[in-house]
């Protein structure tokens, strides 16, 4: 099975409500999603693997609302308890992942991957997230996030972003 199948059958077995939200692969970055597709931004989160730099290197998988910035060497690096952690480059991401940036989903993710969601994320009615290839997003209620393995909601995992 790949990623998608992968994400498609744990979604299926999660007896929570979804949607799979077809896409252009083209348009799957977030803001550009949101723009095609009609969607807010307040309701699109986005998973991203971060990194702890130590030996051996640690990963994580995080899901933080888009109008935020992921506190990555704040709130991150602490709960790794390294010096250093940064975003994982794409191919860091494919590699522990099997999904492409774009397109990662909390959903399917390797059992041995923590995955940390922000406590905002889950202040939203309804949420929209990669769903595990570039073709696809998910729209479910962030409940459905608290039913995954290895799930912790985290406070101020991401910061506010200044409007501009």
């Amino acid at each position: 099975m790949d990623s998608v199948d992968i994400a498609l059958n744990q979604l299926r077995t999660s007896g929570q409500e979804f949607e799979i939200v077809d896409c252009d692969p083209n348009l799957a970055d977030t803001a550009q999603f949101c723009e095609a597709y009609g969607y807010s931004l307040e309701d699109s989160a986005n998973t991203i693997v971060v990194v702890g730099k130590s030996e051996p290197r640690v990963y994580a998988a995080c899901v933080v609302l888009a109008t935020t910035r992921l506190d990555v060497n704040g709130t991150v690096r602490k709960r790794f308890g390294t010096r250093k952690a940064s975003f994982a480059p794409g191919e860091e991401t494919a590699s522990k992942t099997g999904m492409s940036i774009g397109g990662v989903t909390p959903f399917g993710l390797p059992a041995d991957l923590p995955l940390w969601v922000d406590a905002a994320v889950m202040d939203r009615d309804r949420i929209i997230l990669g769903g595990g290839g570039r073709d696809r997003k998910v729209l479910a209620p962030p409940a459905i996030l608290t039913a995954l393995p290895n799930v912790e909601v985290v406070s101020n995992l991401a910061k506010d972003v200044p409007n501009s």
